[in-house]
């Protein structure tokens, strides 16, 4: 099967800006695979999500949907692609099953049956016109219009933003749905506990440029168990703070966080030498590791 998206060596410059605000940055996704795109306001995550669909043009570098030049048969490549922008704006005089009728034929891909199955799912109010709408409202309306035509290729830019719990769960089913029949999916959110749940690979923008891609288990796989130790007296802290088998993070009088500056069993045999009150693990998870990737370099 074609791979739904190739992105090589892609570089945007807005201006005269010497800065670029995407350098370089390759991917590619498979079908039925769902990547999750992570960065700051400002990393070069929504150039990115333009230049897949020729909103803008890149300085360098290519983008294939389909395997084709993205910039060439637009009509026929956008019927085979849902998107769902960041901030979704919606025709105020028009109700929500006006909208969506109205997109289904103007694509020409409209299946009804499915989007009046979505409609019932996310319990969409399509009887009211969109000014008379919530933010999570609109959002479902969103939704359902990148969803509704059973797209190869999805591009959902913060795609819970507004819903309740409860809907959140009803998009994580209609994603599982989608990459069941094959579609690819590049998601952009802010959600870490959400890209940890639901997708297969992810990637890091710091700058323009990746500082990450791959699993999101391989990265917390990766770290090293961190401990808070409360011990029976002071001595003990005091002692442990220099022993070159633990990183110390923090430090009380009688209490250590620690991480193994080696090994594990290097470190518990360093701990076991002292009277232990109690121990326990902080869990490790994706936004600890985002927010690492983001701090300065100390260098």
């Amino acid at each position: 099967m074609t791979t739904p998206l190739k992105i090589t060596k892609v570089t945007k410059h807005y201006g005269h800006s010497k800065k670029a605000a995407v350098h370089e940055l390759s991917l590619t996704i498979q079908p039925g695979e769902v990547y999750g795109l992570l960065g700051t306001n400002g990393a070069g995550k929504t150039t990115t999500i333009r230049m897949i669909l020729d909103f803008i043009r890149p300085s360098s570098g290519t983008i294939k949907l389909f395997g084709k030049d993205n910039t060439r048969s637009a009509v026929e490549l956008h019927q085979r692609i849902g998107y769902l922008p960041g901030d979704v704006v919606l025709p105020k005089g028009v109700t929500g099953d006006e909208f969506l009728t109205y997109l289904g034929k103007l694509s020409g891909t409209d299946i009804p049956e499915y989007r009046q199955e979505l409609a019932q799912r996310f319990e969409a109010q399509l009887d009211k016109k969109m000014q008379q709408l919530s933010k999570g409202n609109r959002q479902k309306i969103g939704i359902i219009q990148a969803f509704m035509h059973q797209p190869d290729l999805l591009i959902l830019d913060e795609p819970t933003s507004g819903l309740d719990p409860l809907m959140q769960e009803q998009f994580y089913l209609t994603v599982n749905e989608a990459r069941k029949r094959g579609a690819a999916i590049l998601l952009s959110s802010h959600s870490f506990e959400e890209v940890e749940r639901i997708c297969d690979r992810i990637g890091i923008v710091r700058d323009g440029k990746f500082v990450y891609e791959g699993k999101a288990s391989d990265i917390l796989a990766s770290q090293k168990p961190r401990w808070h130790v409360t011990f029976a007296d002071k001595h003990s802290a005091a002692k442990l703070r220099s022993n070159p088998a633990l990183t110390v993070f923090d430090a009380t009088p009688t209490s250590l966080t620690v991480e193994p500056a080696a090994s594990i069993e290097q470190a518990l045999s360093a701990l076991s030498h002292h009277a232990i009150l109690s121990m326990s693990t902080s869990q490790t998870n994706l936004e600890n590791e985002f927010l690492h990737f983001y701090e300065e370099d100390t260098v």
